[in-house]
């Protein structure tokens, strides 16, 4: 009876160091926010992309900004660079398209849903090398009701494209899949 009781222990022990082994081995290959960032790069310029869609709103390049610092700064450890030339990775770009027009019409012909639509033509690249990793399209779509609020329900619609948009430009950049 002793002798197996001491090869469950030791069967148990084997086991469970295995199972601490594997999950030790997934939590270094692994990141949480799927965000693989190179030791080397430390600091980010996201600068004011220019606005060229003719929206006539004021806005969109500060939201586009605030987006883009919120993710590159807060959900990773980059810093913010105020200079291009001092910094890592930095993107140009600008805002090229804007649209708010009728998405869903109801029976008696009255829009039941407006779409706001962005385009943002966006390059990223590392300040050590001569060509950009990309140079890309990002498009951000959102409804509103126009018929509730039409002014803050397109502000608020502009302000979720610009975030798919942001969330989209963080991904392809520093996404690890």
């Amino acid at each position: 009876m002793p002798m197996n009781r001491l090869i469950k222990n030791r069967l148990y022990a084997l086991m469970s160091a295995a199972a601490a082994c594997l999950l030790l081995a997934g939590c270094f290959t692994y990141s949480f926010t799927g965000v693989s960032i190179p030791s080397e790069v430390r600091t980010v310029y996201i600068p004011f992309f220019p606005d060229n869609s003719n929206s006539g709103l004021g806005f969109l390049s500060e939201d586009l900004n605030e987006a883009l610092i919120n993710r590159f700064v807060n959900q990773s450890r980059l810093r913010l660079s105020s200079n291009p030339d001092e910094a890592d990775i930095f993107f140009e770009g600008t805002i090229t398209n804007y649209r708010n027009r009728p998405f869903s019409v109801s029976g008696d012909d009255r829009t039941d849903l407006n779409r706001v639509e962005i385009t943002v033509r966006a390059t990223y690249q590392f300040q050590d090398r001569d060509e950009p990793e990309w140079t890309r399209n990002f498009n951000g779509v959102f409804e509103f009701d126009p018929n509730e609020d039409p002014i803050d329900g397109e502000r608020e619609a502009a302000l979720e494209a610009m975030q798919t948009i942001a969330r989209n430009m963080f991904n392809d950049a520093l996404g690890s899949w």
